[in-house]
């Protein structure tokens, strides 16, 4: 028997992993345009602005390249995790409906929306899913101040 629910979380992590490809994207371009940028930065007479311009074009590059390798760690976070597998309890992969919304225990990626519906990918480490991490369904959390009651967890 197939659970509806099952094939959402695999909506919900293809959602992920459309996420983080246009991170990493993204950082791709953006470090390639920096480079070129410090390359073609031409020799002046003035050579202190030439040096300059470089070096900003650099720190550019570096910047992009550090964005490239947390949007890579994200990557490799999603691939540890199984869409395809049911959870008891709170865990990363599962995806767990509150009477506050329904959280995608998975990356940080903010709110998702599929069929006109919201959800919210949020990373293991962060407060709310430490929260609600080992809980069962039935189980009630409080956050910020909230109660959040488990209503399922797939």
């Amino acid at each position: 028997m197939s659970n509806p629910n099952q094939s959402l979380k695999t909506k919900l992590f293809a959602l992920c992993q459309a996420y983080v490809q246009q991170r990493i994207d993204t950082a791709r371009q953006a470090m390639e345009a920096a480079q070129e940028a410090a390359n073609s930065e031409e020799k002046s007479s003035a050579g202190d602005k030439y040096e300059t311009g470089r070096a900003m074009a650099q720190l550019e590059r570096d910047r992009h390249a550090q964005l490239l390798a947390e949007a890579m760690k994200l990557r490799q976070d999603l691939e540890r995790l199984s869409a395809d597998k049911l959870y008891d309890t709170v865990q990363p992969g599962s995806l767990v409906t509150t009477n506050r919304g329904i959280f995608f225990v998975s990356i940080s990626a903010g709110k998702l929306s599929l069929d006109a519906k919201d959800y919210f990918a949020v990373s293991p480490a962060s407060p709310i899913s430490l929260a609600l991490l080992g809980r069962k369904t039935g189980d009630s959390v409080t956050f910020n101040n909230l109660t959040y009651q488990i209503q399922e967890i797939v």
